[in-house]
């Protein structure tokens, strides 16, 4: 969605606009952790929004998801190399000029900051990037039930007794500007509230 500024088209993510002519492509990350429905999210909004979708899990080597699998919490060395993976596969997706989108759990800043990084044009402590985040919020509760539901169709490697290290493992700053929702709400929802976010009205008013 775009608008004109001295006839250079402008796309509004955020706070901020970027020049299409200078930077193409856009990625927005559905962060948080399982069971907060980054796929499910992630999937619908790229669909609706006629992008495409990367399942961070996917990009997992077989050693992380093993320990997943055993109830084994992931270490920086395990986290490190698989988000320079991601970060790498999202700058060749901007660089093309694509919109993407990604679900990861991006727990931390400093994980965030290695995807932020997929801007070339990004200077780490900023937050200025092309890659924006949203996080899916929801109760303890409600998380454990999907997980422990998901678990018992066979639908995800990780066991629901995971589910407080990583809870102990979110940080946020709220100078990231990173953009929180209700997860609890029903998924049409919450990608309508993602879009206006990222696609304002008044902004919309322009095309």
């Amino acid at each position: 969605m775009c608008s004109l500024v001295q006839g250079i088209p402008m796309l509004y993510l955020g706070e901020e606009s970027v020049t299409l002519l200078t930077f193409k492509g856009i990625a927005v990350v559905i962060m948080g952790v399982s069971g907060a429905g980054k796929s499910t999210i992630g999937e619908m909004l790229a669909k609706f929004m006629n992008g495409s979708f990367l399942d961070a899990d996917d990009y997992h080597p077989l050693s992380n998801k093993e320990k997943m699998h055993k109830g084994i919490p992931l270490t920086d060395e395990d986290r490190i190399p698989w988000l320079e993976t991601l970060q790498d596969t999202l700058r060749e997706s901007l660089i093309s000029g694509k919109f993407v989108i990604l679900g990861c759990s991006a727990l931390q800043k400093r994980y965030r900051n290695i995807l932020r990084s997929a801007d070339p044009n990004y200077d780490v402590g900023s937050y200025a990037s092309v890659v924006k985040f949203v996080l899916l919020d929801a109760p303890a509760e409600v998380l454990a039930a999907r997980l422990e539901k998901r678990a018992a169709e066979g639908n995800h490697f990780m066991p629901a007794k995971l589910l407080q290290s990583q809870l102990d493992l979110l940080q946020i700053d709220e100078l990231e500007g990173i953009f929180k929702v209700d997860a609890t709400l029903s998924p049409q929802t919450i990608i309508s509230i993602i879009y206006t976010w990222i696609f304002p009205p008044q902004e919309n008013k322009n095309l």
